[in-house]
């Protein structure tokens, strides 16, 4: 077993990240590069100052943009939408390990025969006019359906058609105008040799298994125990996970991890020695300043963030206002290897604004000269990555 301390081990998550030091995800190629090491980044629609997937990369990636991520998600398709934890963003050449979520919705269509009518004319209307919205579509009538996926109910007819073909595999997202989606065929857009390959893990424990692993090596170490990090992973209870753990345990896929002050056994995937051997050596880091997504990787297991890193964080968008301990779009303040505060930021695109409506820091920390300076810099940098001349502090 390997021992870290606090410290290091807070050190090793954040250049897991690319959160410390210098930038080691850089353009296009470096966002590829990240979001194949998570394996899925969380999408959320919700847009303040930026959507959850465009917060989570401009942290990370030097020189992003939110072009830069919908060219790989729509003009080079080395990315695309579907659910994983929840609805994300996922390579393209894992399409083939989902073929179990896709079979699930066709097996759902015995249950809503209606929709079949609805597949032939969304099909014919695409075929003839390109990619379409539920507004361009105009299927008359309303229909009795519900997603396989669980992530979306509909009864319009357009919009069930829609998202039913979406979530077989026979329409991919072809561009997104705002919240509002574009569906195309797939076959238009997914390699054949992807899109006609069979289901590498089609045993339902090897594909639990192979789940498991992507989310240890998306968070970079997680415990066995109830996590927010294996959402998305049908049928895992706790007997399952903790067999799986043992099996990639014993495979040599993953080690345990001993951190300082934890009383509970931490993993990371084996291919993280090298990183945990740095981390050990508490090698010299250049303090960075970054804001972090509220469902970034990093902060799929609060309870391990707060344990680690004594940061409390809830996401309190559903909380109501009068409830609410912050704000209503809060993000955590990263400043060398601490979190040292939340900020309140939001987007006005009429004045090309960016609104700082509250910071706080936390109640440990004083913040000194050059951290200041460093948040003033990192507020600059976030107000460009949202197209903001300028900064307001309310």
């Amino acid at each position: 077993m390997l021992y870290l301390t606090n410290a290091q081990a807070r050190r090793f998550l954040l250049r897991k990240h690319g959160l410390l030091g210098k930038h080691c995800f850089i353009g296009k190629q470096g966002l590829l590069a990240y979001v194949r090491q998570t394996g899925c980044i969380q999408f959320d629609p919700v847009d303040v100052c930026g959507k959850n997937p465009e917060l989570v990369l401009q942290s990370r990636v030097k020189g992003f943009t939110k072009e830069t991520l919908s060219e790989a998600l729509y003009t080079d398709r080395v990315l695309f939408d579907f659910p994983d934890k929840n609805l994300s963003i996922i390579p393209m050449e894992d399409w083939p390990y989902f073929a179990r979520f896709r079979q699930a919705a066709v097996e759902n269509e015995r249950r809503f025969p209606d929709i079949l009518g609805l597949k032939a004319q969304t099909r014919l209307c695409i075929e003839a006019r390109g990619a379409v919205n539920s507004d361009e579509l105009k299927l008359a009538g309303d229909v009795r359906w519900h997603s396989a996926i669980h992530w979306s109910n509909g009864s319009n007819a357009s919009r069930a058609a829609l998202e039913h073909m979406y979530s077989t595999g026979e329409l991919v997202i072809h561009h997104k105008k705002g919240a509002r989606k574009y569906y195309d065929l797939a076959e238009r857009h997914v390699p054949d040799r992807l899109r006609n390959a069979r289901d590498p893990l089609p045993v339902d424990e090897a594909h639990n298994a192979w789940r498991v692993l992507r989310r240890i090596g998306a968070v970079g170490l997680l415990w066995n125990k109830p996590s927010d990090a294996f959402l998305g992973i049908w049928g895992l209870n706790a007997a399952d996970r903790a067999r799986i753990f043992g099996e990639l345990l014993a495979a040599g896929q993953i080690i345990e991890v001993s951190v300082e002050g934890l009383k509970d056994v931490l993993y990371a995937r084996s291919e993280d020695a090298p990183l945990l051997a740095e981390a050990q050596a508490d090698a010299p880091h250049t303090p960075r300043c970054e804001l972090l997504a509220p469902l970034d990787c990093f902060l799929w297991d609060r309870k391990l963030i707060q344990a680690l890193f004594g940061f409390a964080y809830k996401w309190e968008i559903y909380t109501p206002a009068a409830k609410r301990a912050f704000g209503y779009y809060v993000l955590p303040l990263l400043y060398g290897d601490s979190l040292v505060g939340r900020v309140e930021a939001a987007n006005d695109t009429k004045a090309k604004m960016l609104v700082v409506k509250n910071v706080w820091f936390e109640a440990n920390v004083t913040p000194t000269k050059k951290m200041q300076a460093a948040l003033e810099a990192c507020l600059a940098r976030f107000a460009r990555f949202n197209g903001c001349k300028d900064i307001s502090f309310s």
